[in-house]
């Protein structure tokens, strides 16, 4: 029998915060007087969290379910693997950082039972650094200008999910994505709702600069060619610039006749242009890149081995095959 909720957890290197994490999350969803199970996806952690993963299965292994990825996939595709396996009829996902407290789960259900097929969270009274939280308001507003996407808090992976929702991520075949924007779209009725936000129960977090830029590209290419088509528009309105430049420039030297000043400012338009070409250059390296590698169809991820009950192994096999 399915259960009513899955809870998936992406793991990477998060052996200190996986004790507090175990702690709180089974009483939190034994409360809720709902059927659940939940799936950890080890991302491939270089630390103890694989052995705490099995060591936990062992000791619930009515509702635990571990997937071992063999290699670090990603956040999102971590979840992917977690989604694909899941056999409830709603989705919850959640960090295993301990920010986003699992008590809020209960929350994420009751307004589904209310409709929704699709619930964010925005993040109250956030423990991030200033600097954080502003390159997050900057991003959130850059993301709905272009894409059209409504997330109030997209750095927020607490969020639920229906079956029919997950099941149409699953068919999705993309090597880059964001999936709280891709279950966005799919949605028919989706809604957000404030939840608490708690400082880091132990660790580092696992996304640095590099990471939080590479992640946003995904999320600007994979949902829209606005910034292509943007930078066609530059490139028209310089184009009209500077011939009306050379009108101008011409006029001026019949007009006035030869002269030496003005050298510097040619330059400096000079190299604002061959800066703009450079900008769209990679810009369109970004999304033949991320072609490149669709085209490829190599394996999203690779599991190594999965810790699960035979009953619900074979239940698992029988839902594929349905699908």
């Amino acid at each position: 029998m399915s259960p009513g909720v899955s809870v998936v957890i992406p793991v990477y290197n998060e052996e200190a915060v996986l004790p507090a994490l175990f702690a709180r999350l089974y009483p939190a969803l034994d409360a809720l007087n709902v059927s659940y199970e939940i799936i950890f996806v080890n991302d491939g952690s270089r630390d103890a969290s694989p052995a705490l993963l099995r060591e936990q299965f062992t000791r619930r292994p009515d509702v635990t379910r571990v997937i071992l990825l063999n290699g670090n996939f990603g956040q999102h595709l971590a979840i992917m693997a977690g989604f694909e396996a899941s056999r409830g009829e709603r989705l919850v996902t959640l960090d295993a950082d301990l920010q986003n407290p699992p008590e809020e789960i209960g929350k994420l259900l009751a307004k589904m039972d209310e409709g929704y097929d699709y619930v964010g969270a925005v993040r109250s009274h956030r423990q991030d650094t200033a600097f954080r939280r502003g390159a997050s308001r900057l991003m959130n507003a850059v993301r709905e200008r272009i894409t059209r996407i409504r997330m109030t808090d997209q750095g927020c992976m607490l969020r639920a999910y229906s079956r029919p929702i997950v099941d149409t991520i699953n068919a999705c075949r993309e090597l880059n994505t964001f999936i709280p924007a891709l279950a966005y779209t799919f949605a028919e009725n989706p809604t957000e709702i404030e939840v608490g936000h708690e400082e880091r129960a132990a660790g580092e977090s696992k996304y640095s600069l590099y990471n939080l830029i590479r992640l946003n590209f995904d999320l600007l290419t994979g949902f829209s060619v606005m910034p292509l088509q943007l930078f066609s528009l530059t490139g028209i309105a310089i184009s009209l610039l500077s011939v009306t430049f050379v009108i101008f420039l011409a006029i001026r030297r019949l007009v006035i006749g030869p002269e030496a000043e003005g050298v510097f400012t040619l330059f400096g338009i000079a190299f604002f242009l061959i800066g703009i070409t450079l900008f769209g250059i990679g810009l369109l390296g970004e999304y033949v890149g991320r072609i490149y590698e669709q085209v490829r169809q190599r394996p999203r991820y690779l599991v190594q081995a999965i810790l699960e009950r035979k009953d619900v192994a074979s239940d698992s096999r029988e839902r594929q095959a349905q699908r």
